[in-house]
């Protein structure tokens, strides 16, 4: 095969199918766990706790937790999706199969992640439209909120292809997940601004990085964040070419995928 061949987009897209093809088959069950999840935080927080709590920056608080909801789906379910999506196969032996087609390592990552973000971003975008069912949603900058969260699923969908190709087991795959970024993002502002907090509590959470991340995605709903939105995009920047450069290393040396 030669070396200066182009794009492989067919062996890329029939992988990417097939990891679509995996969610299909249980889309009932990946649709009503987050919008079920979703109605009970609306029930506890938005209406038990919202109508004590009033506005939070000039925004309803029902409204105001639900970019850090759907960014709280979006962050498990791109890891688990993604990494889940790359360790069966190495589990199998399937992996080896991909691995001797005419694909090469860096189309094979690009058909994964892709998979995941993709699967990620209509959970995301279901979770809103469950959402407006009981607030009036005004975005104040539409087209931003649906870039803003496609890249934080590639971002995530990459730290979860890293995690799948890292792990030993199925335990080692809900590690980082549940006992990382589960309570990163709780901690991060989802329920709550920081500027809520006392004063040493606030530099602590800003040591964070989720805390970055759903500020900036809670700008793009309504104009307003805990830290300013050009930090919010440089933090998570940051996060995609520091993912970008793991995988990119793993592509380089084949890592725990040739050998």
């Amino acid at each position: 095969m030669s070396a200066n061949r182009l794009f492989n987009a067919r062996g890329a897209l029939a992988i990417y199918r097939f990891e679509i093809a995996r969610f299909r088959r249980t889309l009932w069950q990946s649709i009503a766990t987050p919008v079920l999840t979703t109605v009970l935080y609306f029930v506890v927080f938005g209406s038990a706790i919202g109508s004590r709590i009033g506005e939070i920056n000039g925004v309803e608080y029902a409204a105001f937790i639900v970019p850090g909801l759907i960014l709280l789906t979006v962050f498990t379910e791109s890891l688990n999706n993604s990494s889940f999506g790359i360790y069966m196969p190495r589990f199998t032996g399937t992996i080896y199969e991909v691995l001797s087609a005419p694909i090469s390592t860096l189309e094979l990552v690009l058909a994964y992640v892709g998979a995941a973000a993709t699967k990620s971003v209509l959970l995301g975008l279901i979770i809103l439209a469950t959402a407006s069912l009981f607030i009036d949603l005004e975005l104040a900058h539409p087209v931003g909120m649906l870039a803003y969260l496609l890249l934080v699923a590639f971002a995530f969908s990459l730290t979860g292809f890293i995690i799948g190709i890292l792990s030993d087991g199925f335990e080692s795959l809900q590690f980082v997940p549940m006992l990382v970024v589960t309570p990163l993002t709780f901690l991060g502002g989802v329920f709550y601004s920081i500027d809520m907090l006392p004063p040493v509590w606030q530099t602590i959470s800003l040591a964070n990085p989720i805390v970055y991340i759903i500020s900036g995605f809670r700008f793009v709903f309504f104009g307003t964040g805990d830290v300013d939105i050009l930090v919010s995009l440089g933090a998570l920047a940051g996060f995609v070419v520091l993912a970008l450069a793991v995988v990119a290393w793993i592509i380089r040396s084949g890592y725990r995928l040739k050998s």
